[in-house]
């Protein structure tokens, strides 16, 4: 379990393909202190390290995960941004984030907004129930409130110090990021799609129904 707040951006040492598979090489501050079997967030994807060297790690990259995040098209001397996981104890910064990517978005605009920037992220039409107003959702793993909200589209806010610690300040238009919904909120939305109307004593869920409790807007509704 994450917290969306990174640590570090860091560079891709290596990406090798093996089959349908591979295993990827990241430079890391921390690794003196990493150990083989231990999770580390790249670029908001769940990764195990599996090896460990001086100031690296490597993790194998299964086929699910090359298929539907942004891992497979990272290459030597690309920047990813890292976080380890939460320890009990630890102060939750962020909001929960389980490094389990939901999609991948590309982002159609970048403009300046006081000392930081505002990024228009377009996404697939099955995540739109999970992304609403004022909500928390991860991009590349950095966990950033949505601010402004229409069809199939999001923006949020990138503050200095964000722009500082991540690689967020190398979007541009075009670039494809990793999403992932607030947890909360997709087990809320999946709680309601799944169960039968008779179990749950009320109507069937529709769009409208989940517009009404906060999952989910139209444009221009909000």
């Amino acid at each position: 379990m994450f917290t969306g707040l990174i640590e570090t951006a860091a560079r891709v040492i290596l990406l090798e393909r093996r089959g349908g598979e591979a295993r990827v090489r990241i430079e890391a501050p921390f690794a003196s202190e990493l150990r083989s079997g231990e999770s580390v967030a790249v670029d908001g994807v769940c990764l195990t390290a599996v090896e460990v060297g001086e100031g690296w790690f490597e993790a194998d990259v299964s086929p699910e995960t090359l298929s539907c995040t942004t891992i497979g098209l990272r290459s030597s001397g690309d920047t990813v941004n890292l976080e380890r996981p939460l320890r009990a104890g630890d102060r939750l910064g962020g909001h929960l984030v389980q490094g389990h990517v939901d999609g991948v978005g590309v982002v159609e605009s970048v403009r300046p907004e006081g000392g930081g920037r505002r990024v228009r992220v377009r996404f697939a039409d099955d995540l739109a129930d999970f992304i609403v107003m004022k909500g928390s959702i991860a991009v590349d793993g950095v966990s950033l409130t949505v601010a402004g909200r229409g069809e199939r589209w999001f923006e949020v806010a990138l503050i200095p110090e964000t722009l500082r610690i991540t690689h967020c300040g190398g979007w541009s238009a075009g670039t494809p990021v990793n999403l992932e919904v607030d947890m909360m909120g997709r087990y809320v939305v999946e709680y309601l799609r799944g169960r039968p109307a008779e179990d749950r004593g009320g109507p069937e869920v529709t769009r409208e129904h989940l517009v009404r409790h906060g999952f989910g807007a139209e444009e221009g509704s909000r």
